[in-house]
């Protein structure tokens, strides 16, 4: 791995050299190391936009502002409603085109309105060996991806935040909301709303990473936490059970094999058309 001094030293270099840029910040340890970096090499040059939607958990909004404010970051947030696009809210396999190029969208017209130079995104190089349609959408609308040009990978880019003192540096990773959902199944706002609440609920007791997978149209709450929590998980399911079903869910039960990302891409051949 490379010296993440060196690495943080390059980064700051990139963004003075693009003069103005807006960085798409989630609160997650890819765009926090954007977001401080650009504050910090740029000034009021640096922008960090937080783009709230349907498939954003609130807590996740919240810990990216109160982020933003502790590390002086220049913030603001935006809305913009993913469940308004059709194509999105079907739930297709690639769904995550439709909700970067959305993004993308977003962050292009603040770009242009305010004269900003380029938009940041926290694409890192272990990305692009997964299943992840939204980077064909960043790569035409054009936004910029600075761990991709240098090539780094997410353990760099948690190294880096480490260096510069980032709380956020072993963060877990977040996907959104709509990503608990079986592609094919419509992406609503109730399942969302029931999405997060359940999330919320299972982080209160202490669970740290943790994915309710929401299948049989909702009715279903597939709970994912990591492996050496599981035996806890099963301890607490008696309590949890009744909450979940106020939520709105008919069952509950725990997936053995634990926490994984993309544990829903393992059913695209399922559900998707031959």
């Amino acid at each position: 791995m490379r010296d993440p001094a060196d690495l943080a030293a390059q980064l700051a270099s990139m963004f003075r050299a693009k003069g103005r840029v807006l960085v798409a910040f989630s609160g997650g340890v890819d765009s926090a190391v954007l977001a401080k970096v650009g504050a910090d090499a740029l000034g009021g040059d640096g922008l960090a936009v937080i783009v709230d939607s349907e498939s954003y958990a609130r807590e996740e909004r919240e810990a990216a502002e109160g982020f933003a404010r502790a590390m002086g970051v220049p913030h603001e947030v935006v809305w913009h409603s993913e469940l308004a696009d059709a194509e999105y809210a079907a739930n297709p396999v690639n769904r995550c085109y439709f909700c970067r190029k959305g993004l993308g969208e977003v962050m292009l017209e603040i770009a242009q309105a305010r004269g900003f130079s380029a938009v940041a995104v926290g694409t890192n190089q272990d990305d692009l060996s997964d299943w992840r349609p939204g980077t064909q959408a960043i790569r035409e609308k054009g936004l910029w991806q600075p761990f991709v040009e240098l090539a780094m990978t997410k353990e760099e880019v948690r190294a880096v935040a480490k260096h510069l003192a980032l709380p956020v540096w072993d963060k877990p990773s977040m996907a959104c909301l709509s990503s608990r959902i079986p592609y094919g199944e419509p992406v609503t706002l109730q399942k969302l709303t029931r999405i997060g609440q359940a999330e919320s609920l299972l982080r209160a007791r202490g669970f740290r990473q943790v994915r309710v997978r929401t299948l049989s149209e909702g009715r279903l709450a597939r709970v994912e936490v990591l492996p050496d929590e599981i035996a806890r998980l099963r301890a607490l399911l008696g309590d949890i059970t009744p909450a979940f079903r106020l939520l709105g869910y008919s069952e509950v039960e725990v997936d053995p094999r634990g926490y994984r990302t993309g544990a829903l891409n393992e059913m695209i051949v399922r559900t998707s058309a031959p």
